[in-house]
C-alpha cells in the first residue's frame, strides 16, 4: 500500500512504545498514541510508518523499510530496541565493575547491522576504579572504538561545577560524537545512563511523564523505549532504551562470529582453511595472534576466552 493509493494514510515517526501501543509524532509536530493493525506489533521506536485517524487516535496501516534493527535474541524471545539509527552510544561505568562480555555482545549486534558503537565510560571521578577500567577498555580503543570518559552525576550530588554540565571537559567531545545523527543510548542498570539522557535533554523528564500518561504505562523509563529531540530543529535524537543485563545473540551464525569482532577478524584472513572456527585448526591465524601478546594488533586472553564462550553458546543454540 502506497500513500497515494489512500489520501487518508499519514507518515509519521514512531517516538515512544508500550506494549502494543505505540506514540506517532507527524511531520508538523502533532503527537498521537497508534495502535498496530493485526494481533502481533512489529512497529519500534525510530520507524517510518504510514497511520490512519480513528477518531482521536490511530491506526499504524504500514512501516515502511527501515535502514537497519537493532535488537537481541535469546531462546525464548526476540526484543527490538529501535530501527533507523545511526549509531549505538553503550554506557558503562568504573563503578559497578561492567561485563566486558555484555559489552562485546551489543558491539556484536551493532556490528551485525553495520551500526557504528561508541563506548562512554562513566566516572571518572573515582580515579583508581576508573584508571582500572579504561586499561581494561585498551583493547577497544585498539579496534578503532571510540571511547569517551565521562564523570556523571545526579543533579542532587552535583556541585555547583557539574550541576548543568558534564564535567570533565567531555561534554563538547560528545556533543560532535551525536550532532547531527539518531543515537540509541544504551547500558546496564547503574551507568548513570538517566543521568546522561537528563543532561543532554532538560525536558526528558517532562516528556516521559508526558507519554507515561498517554500510554497508561506506570513508570514509563523501566519499561520502554523514547526518542527524544535534543534540538529544535530535530537533526539531533536520543533514543533510551531500559538497561539490560543480558544481551543474546542467538540471531547470528556461530560462523559468522569471527567477522563481527574486529581483532579476532583481523587475524582471520591468515588461516589455512576458509570455514577455520578458530578454536583448534591447524595453520590457525587467530591461534597464532593469541601466542603473540606483545603485538599491537594482538587479541587479549580475554577477547578470546569471550569469543569461544559465545562460539560454543551459539552452536548450542542450534541444536
Amino acid at each position: 500500500m502506497h500513500l497515494a493509493e489512500n489520501s487518508t494514510l499519514q507518515a509519521g515517526l514512531v517516538i515512544a512504545g508500550h506494549g502494543r501501543h505505540v506514540w506517532v509524532e507527524t511531520p508538523d509536530g502533532r503527537r498521537l498514541i497508534c495502535h498496530p493493525r493485526g494481533k502481533k506489533s512489529q512497529t519500534v521506536v525510530g520507524d517510518q510508518v504510514l497511520w490512519q485517524a480513528t477518531q482521536d487516535e490511530g491506526t499504524i496501516e504500514k512501516v515502511l523499510p527501515r535502514r537497519n534493527l537493532f535488537y537481541r535474541q535469546d531462546e525464548i524471545r526476540t526484543k527490538l530496541f529501535a530501527a533507523n539509527i545511526d549509531q549505538v552510544l553503550i554506557l558503562i561505568a568504573a563503578e559497578p565493575e561492567f561485563s566486558e562480555s555484555q559489552l562485546t555482545r551489543a558491539l556484536i549486534a551493532a556490528q551485525a547491522e553495520k551500526i557504528q558503537a561508541v563506548i562512554v565510560l562513566n566516572k571518572q571521578d573515582l580515579s583508581q576504579l576508573f584508571e582500572r577500567a579504561w586499561e581494561r577498555l585498551r583493547p577497544y580503543r585498539a579496534m578503532g572504538y571510540t571511547v569517551l570518559p565521562m564523570a556523571l552525576k545526579p543533579r542532587a550530588q552535583a556541585n555547583e561545577n557539574t550541576a548543568a554540565h558534564i564535567s570533565n571537559g567531555n561534554s563538547e567531545s560528545l556533543e560532535a560524537v551525536l550532532q547531527g545523527k539518531t543515537s540509541l543510548i544504551l547500558g546496564p542498570s547503574g551507568a548513570g545512563k538517566s543521568t546522561l539522557i537528563n543532561r543532554l535533554v532538560p525536558q526528558a523528564h517532562v516528556l516521559t511523564q508526558e507519554i507515561s500518561t498517554a500510554l497508561n504505562s506506570g513508570k514509563h523509563t523501566t519499561t520502554s523505549t523514547t526518542l527524544y529531540w535534543k534540538d529544535e530543529s530535530k537533526t539531533t535524537a536520543l533514543i533510551d532504551s531500559p538497561g539490560f543485563q543480558e544481551f543474546g545473540l542467538h540471531h547470528i551464525d556461530p560462523m559468522h562470529l569471527a567477522g563481527l569482532m574486529p581483532d579476532i577478524h583481523a587475524h582471520a584472513g591468515a588461516c589455512k582453511f576458509y570455514n577455520c572456527s578458530h578454536l583448534h585448526e591447524p595453520g590457525c591465524g587467530v591461534l597464532e595472534a593469541l601466542k603473540n601478546e606483545s603485538a599491537e594488533d594482538s587479541i587479549t586472553a580475554q577477547r578470546y576466552k569471550i569469543y569461544c564462550d559465545l562460539f560454543a553458546e551459539l552452536s548450542q543454540s542450534r541444536y
